[in-house]
């Protein structure tokens, strides 16, 4: 048992290091992107949310007064809730340097950032009416009972909304683990160099922009459909990210998030449905793609 926690807390710290690095190299890393009404990072974000547009996000969370952006990384979203929400009070929490958020964000004034652990207690908070965490509870260690942490400070009546990655596909997740197992150990640019060699790899498979067309197969867990060369890899064999609205660095940069984090669960619709259920919460919203799992829910 001692070793087990010596191990976890040692993830923990490198975790803590790999994306102290990734913000310092990288502090508007998708921030410009995810403002703009016209990106797909925008939308992606909207979407899995259950809101049409900018606009539908901000008459839906309207009623909200006091917002936590828990795990605010560079403060991208935290940033876009500002900007959707005005008259809001939004806190930004984070074990990073939180020097970053705050310069990202400096033109919203109703914006405050506070140093904080969401694995330890988090009464000194105070209590919020509307907590986003998002890309975030697989990286501490224990996303379940970093949920439960949350729901602890969430007032009564008040909406969590959580997004996990998903198990995918079972020579995926090999793969990701294999060469996590390998990145996750190497020093920052050493890291980086592999992965940009990945994110060009997903740039010349998407430069073939070709179609293939596939069957159910339950035993790789590749689901019917039409796919292009990059996304059937991306999907079912190896992340290899590529979007061509980031620069080649930035492109890589997505690609070490995924690899270099030694704390990276991944999980089930089933299994994220039961940590509200065991929190009494009334679930509001569900979705579910390849890329992750995102369930909203109101404590009652």
């Amino acid at each position: 048992m001692k070793m087990k926690k010596q191990s976890q807390k040692n993830k923990k710290q490198q975790t803590l290091r790999s994306f102290h690095e990734k913000w310092a190299q990288n502090p508007e890393l998708a921030l410009k992107q995810t403002l703009d009404s016209e990106s797909s990072f925008q939308k992606w974000i909207l979407d899995r949310n259950d809101f049409k547009d900018a606009e539908d996000a901000a008459n839906q969370l309207k009623s909200y007064s006091r917002i936590l952006d828990a795990g605010c990384g560079n403060g991208r979203v935290t940033a876009l809730l500002a900007s959707l929400l005005p008259e809001a009070k939004i806190v930004g929490i984070d074990i990073i340097d939180l020097d970053i958020p705050k310069n990202n964000t400096e033109q919203f004034p109703n914006v405050q950032f506070i140093y904080a652990d969401l694995t330890e207690d988090l009464s000194h908070l105070g209590n919020f009416d509307y907590i986003y965490c998002q890309e975030v509870l697989h990286h501490t260690g224990n996303a379940k009972e970093t949920f439960s942490n949350l729901v602890k400070i969430l007032e009564r009546n008040g909406k969590i909304a959580i997004y996990v990655y998903r198990k995918k596909a079972p020579v995926r997740e090999f793969s990701d683990d294999f060469i996590r197992e390998k990145i996750s150990l190497m020093e920052y640019e050493d890291a980086m160099k592999a992965c940009r060699q990945m994110a060009e790899l997903g740039k010349r498979l998407t430069k073939l922009n070709t179609e293939v067309e596939v069957e159910d197969m339950p035993l790789l867990g590749i689901v019917k459909g039409k796919y292009t060369i990059q996304r059937l890899i991306y999907h079912f064999f190896m992340k290899c990210y590529w979007n061509p609205e980031l620069s080649e660095e930035e492109n890589a940069v997505i690609n070490y998030d995924w690899y270099h984090p030694q704390n990276c669960s991944r999980h089930t619709m089933q299994e994220v449905l039961g940590w509200f259920e065991n929190e009494d919460l009334e679930i509001t919203w569900q979705f579910e793609d390849l890329y992750g799992i995102t369930v909203h829910g109101v404590k009652k």
